[in-house]
């Protein structure tokens, strides 16, 4: 199966660097292909027969392309500046009546006759058309392939400044003196304007945008107050020049302004969502194949999990997200986690429904084959709710993967009935039958239902996955609504017979993208610090070969510590991701070898296992003390004994003459060591208590003569004598 943007090489001997091609559009019924070399200057659309490029990929005279020259991250919706927008908005209100006309625009002649009238329509260059129409193509059909390709432009968009000369088109009293009359809005006056729209006309009033005008003028440009008939009245300035016209008001709230908050502002929250959004009607109507329209949704699963570190520890309820194609009712990805609903569940949810689903289950213990769960795809659209689906993130859908994001109004979940449906299925039927699960309140003297959870957070993935599976291929759908031709070929009332029909028969809304592409667009980004120990990144430390190529390690020890921006995929830590020369080089960055015991687990885990340690230690506070107190009560009750002793013996013992003899006395205290604990193994092991008394000579009274042979000293005894001296710093008596 070809898929729309997929990427496949052309294999030729002939030829130094290989043409590669991009899939631009596959008629619905299927006959059809046009795609686009991506390299060449002067590409134009190649119409092709499907069942032809599918022979020659079984012939191996084309094989897909995983890395897309073109699928380096896009800019952010933050990053993209005033200018840029502006110039790519430009573009694309040229080109997106050309590509909405489908099929037409891939024929030569129909695509000339539509640049001749959009040339006529926006006064463009036919050049400069084809040459958007051309990028918009070979980039992969995304709005962020127009955007300007440069870094410096000069001072277009910047705010002008001048002292001498008014700046603007001259007004009509200009023309019998000459003179420019108005002034001009400097930073002072351009706040008091934008002050003036949000205090009378950004709010439930209803003014106008005049009205707010000149109560702007009134509250802020006055000299001053006059008591007109005993009212207080500001007087304005004398001539109207000397105040910032209407037109200038105006501009500087339209350049300044969010159309969306002023709407809420002016008309509520609700008002906004019934009236002004971009979505209306049914999204089922909407569906035309598999992948035209995916419903993403979260809920609170009613269960409750363990730790996997310990399974007395007890995490909580997950959040569960499911993604569903709404044409065959097919549950195309899920996840679960732990974080509540945002934009990292619903990234999550969306990468997994663009995931190889073998290899997912694989990874999760479970081996599937590839028709039991063929979802891996990026749809044409995603319908949610307001919440996680709105922002940046969801901008960052549109323009870098391609894919339309439609919210729901508050009050609608009629709106997405299929996944709605979806939830309640499951805990009815599945999840409140597990061991920790509830299904009402706990009534008074009930058993705590959080007791009895078993399953960690990978065990109730893996039942999730197996629930789904048997949604997927068992689930019968008596109540769908079988159009003629599924009728006529007895599709069978199951989603995964569903998809395989659509994929057959409705072609077209189903995207690709890199994996890499689409997992890199979707991560987070948080900041990480470079430490003399590695980079330090949510309790753990990471490694990376361009930090030891440049020493970031060795200056941040010697320099101090810096902030660095990582990407990282919140399920695993494993991994963290350096994004470099504005996200066209990934860096990989691994956990340090001193982590390794957290390999295969989530930052969640991880940072529950150091919050519990950290309680633990701060418990342990009272049993560290008591066992300090303990050690050193015991080590003074032998220092003291110790010393009442030697206090004792020392008597009548001058200081030199206990100086004395320090080497003999080393020597015989050896001896009594050796003759009590060296080993025997003739007879039973009899030793003598430490503090048994052993007849000897007294060891001080050197001056008393020994009736005793003494054997002369082996070269053995004269070594270790030398080195007894070097260790007591003595003197050799013999020199």
């Amino acid at each position: 199966m070809l898929l729309i943007n997929q990427l496949f090489e052309w294999h030729s001997l002939e030829e130094a660097n290989p043409q590669i091609d991009r899939v631009l559009w596959i008629a619905p019924s299927g006959t059809d292909i046009v795609t686009i070399d991506i390299n060449h200057p002067h590409a134009q659309p190649i119409w092709h027969k499907y069942q032809n490029l599918l022979a020659a990929l079984a012939a191996n005279q084309i094989s897909p392309v995983q890395n897309d020259p073109y699928g380096a991250i896009q800019l952010q919706d933050e990053e993209i500046s005033l200018a840029q927008r502006q110039l790519l908005q430009e573009a694309w209100a040229a080109i997106a009546p050309i590509i909405a006309t489908g099929e037409l625009v891939f024929h030569r002649s129909g695509r000339g006759r539509l640049i001749a009238q959009a040339v006529q329509r926006t006064g463009r260059s036919e050049t400069t058309i084809r040459k958007d129409l051309r990028r918009y193509w070979q980039g992969g059909q995304t709005l962020n392939t127009l955007l300007p390709r440069f870094h410096l432009c000069g001072g277009k968009g910047k705010v002008r400044t001048s002292q001498n000369s008014k700046r603007g088109r001259p007004t009509l009293l200009c023309l019998p003196t000459g003179e420019s009359v108005g002034i001009n809005v400097d930073a002072e006056v351009r706040e008091k304007l934008l002050t003036g729209c949000r205090l009378f006309y950004e709010n439930r009033t209803g003014r106008t945008l005049k009205q707010a005008y000149q109560l702007t003028l009134e509250k802020f440009f006055h000299r001053g107050y006059a008591l007109e008939q005993g009212t207080s009245t500001p007087c304005s300035r004398a001539l109207a020049e000397e105040l910032p016209s209407f037109t200038q008001f105006k501009y500087w709230y339209e350049k300044s302004r969010s159309l969306s908050k002023t709407l809420i502002a002016r008309e509520g929250q609700r008002q906004f969502n019934l009236r002004h959004r971009p979505l209306e009607g049914d999204s089922t109507a909407m569906a035309f194949g598999p992948g035209s329209l995916y419903q993403i949704d979260a809920t609170i699963a009613d269960i409750y999990l363990v730790s996997s570190l310990n399974r007395n520890w007890i995490i909580g309820r997950p959040t569960l997200y499911l993604v569903i194609d709404v044409f065959s009712r097919l549950i195309v990805g899920f996840v679960v986690t732990l974080e509540p609903a945002s934009w990292l569940g619903a990234m999550l949810a969306l990468e997994n429904a663009t995931a190889d689903k073998v290899e997912f289950c694989r990874f999760n213990g479970i081996e599937i084959q590839e028709t039991e769960w063929p979802s891996h795809h990026l749809p044409e659209a995603i319908l949610a709710d307001r919440g996680e689906l709105e922002g940046y993130n969801a901008n960052n859908l549109v323009e870098s993967l391609g894919v339309q994001v439609c919210n729901t109004p508050p009050y609608r979940a009629d709106l997405k009935g299929i996944i709605e449906r979806s939830f309640r299925y499951f805990n009815d039927e599945i999840i409140h039958w597990l061991p920790g699960s509830f299904s009402k309140v706990k009534a008074r003297g009930e058993r705590d239902y959080r007791l009895d959870g078993v399953l960690t957070l990978y065990e109730f993935r893996q039942l999730m996955i197996l629930f789904i599976l048997d949604h997927n291929n068992e689930k019968r759908l008596d109540e769908y609504h079988f159009e003629e031709f599924m009728i006529q070929e007895n599709v069978a009332p199951y989603p995964v017979n569903l998809w395989h029909w659509g994929v057959e028969n409705r072609v077209g809304a189903l995207h690709w993208k890199p994996p890499q592409t689409i997992r890199l667009n979707l991560l987070p980004s948080e900041l990480a610090s470079v430490t003399r120990n590695g980079i330090y990144f949510k309790k753990l430390h990471y490694t990376c070969e361009l930090a030891f190529k440049e020493q970031w390690f060795v200056l941040a020890r010697n320099s101090g510590c810096w902030k660095i921006s990582v990407a990282y995929d919140p399920r695993r830590v494993d991994n963290i991701y350096l994004r470099l020369d504005g996200g066209q080089l990934v860096e990989v960055c691994h956990l340090h070898e001193t982590e390794q015991r957290f390999l295969g687990l989530d930052f969640l885990t991880v940072a529950d296992y150091y919050r519990r340690f950290e309680q633990d230690k701060q418990a342990a506070r009272t049993r560290g003390l008591q066992s300090k107190a303990s050690l050193n009560a015991k080590a003074n009750q032998i220092i003291a004994l110790a010393s009442a002793q030697a206090q004792e013996q020392r008597e009548n013992q001058s200081q030199p003459n206990r100086l004395k003899n320090i080497r003999l006395n080393k020597h015989s205290e050896r001896l009594k060591e050796r003759q009590e604990l060296a080993w025997q193994f003739d007879s039973p092991t009899v030793t003598s208590p430490p503090n048994s008394v052993v007849p000897q000579q007294p060891i001080n009274q050197v001056d008393e003569p020994i009736d005793e042979y003494i054997p002369p000293a082996r070269p053995i005894e004269k070594l270790r004598a030398v080195r007894e001296r070097t260790l007591n710093h003595e003197k050799d008596p013999n020199h």
